[in-house]
């Protein structure tokens, strides 16, 4: 049976969902949004760069609620509202969380919209050791 996980100190859900799910190893973490969890209400940060360090940031949170970290991540997707504009910033910075020879396999995809008005969300899946 998959054990479902929200997390007081996580990001504060945007839509009626649990940060994470676990099942048999696997970890399928919710797309998450660059808002600060300390401070929710907060503006999203300015631009791509730095929404997708506070994402990346909140996806790291939630999988240290897991006693896991992005070494642990398989697999990434990636929205980006303004692909064409923003799909090398993004990509500048995603590749710093991630060491050259330990990337997860990833799809990323524009899209026309993304909840809280954010430019940036990726969700991912884990696989715990």
């Amino acid at each position: 049976m998959p054990d479902f996980h929200l997390f007081s100190n996580g990001p504060r859900p945007v839509a009626p969902f649990s940060h994470a799910v676990e099942d048999d190893g696997w970890v399928i973490l919710t797309g998450q949004m660059p808002t600060d969890p300390a401070a929710p209400d907060a503006p999203l940060p300015t631009g791509v760069e730095a929404q997708t360090r506070r994402v990346m940031d909140n996806l790291a949170l939630i999988l240290g609620e897991l006693n896991l970290d992005l070494s642990h991540v398989v697999q990434c997707r990636c929205f980006l509202t303004e692909f064409e504009r923003d799909y090398a910033a993004f990509n500048d910075t995603y590749q710093s969380y991630f060491p050259e020879d330990r990337r997860p396999a990833r799809t990323t995809v524009g899209v026309t919209a993304l909840a809280v008005g954010a430019l940036v969300e990726i969700d991912c899946i884990a696989r715990r050791p």
